[in-house]
């Protein structure tokens, strides 16, 4: 699977302040919040659906993977997802893995799968 996804009962406000904390304790800061769902408001458009984009990053894995190819940018920072589908949130990602699959440099893509493993610690952390 091109993505990494799981759900908890906890409110997006919950999730995403656990998210936050446990990236935080990876050094993983993250870099910008887009609220799907608030910005379509302001454009006139009705969502009902609570969305929310976090773009992630970890500037010295960043600096690591650009030095070993410039293409790896194209897929920086790191994206995760928090939203509400029916009762429950889900928290998710594409996987790093399978984006870097395109870059044909096999140090990149093993610190995609070091990436992507700490990634999901972090999610599977912020969901109980």
């Amino acid at each position: 699977m091109f993505h990494y996804t799981v759900e908890t009962n906890k409110t997006i406000e919950d999730t995403i302040t656990s998210l936050e904390e446990n990236l935080r304790k990876d050094k993983f800061g993250v870099l910008w919040q887009f609220d799907i769902k608030e910005t379509l408001k302001e454009k006139g458009v009705d969502f009902d659906q609570p969305y929310h984009v976090l773009e992630v990053c970890n500037p010295h894995e960043a600096k690591h993977v650009l030095s070993q190819d410039p293409m790896v940018g194209y897929f920086l920072p790191c994206k995760m997802v928090v939203y509400q589908d029916g009762n429950k949130t889900k928290i998710g990602m594409p996987r790093p893995t399978a984006l870097m699959e395109m870059i044909p440099n096999e140090s990149v893509q093993k610190t995609a799968k070091d990436i992507e493993k700490r990634l999901i610690y972090c999610i599977d952390n912020s969901i109980s």
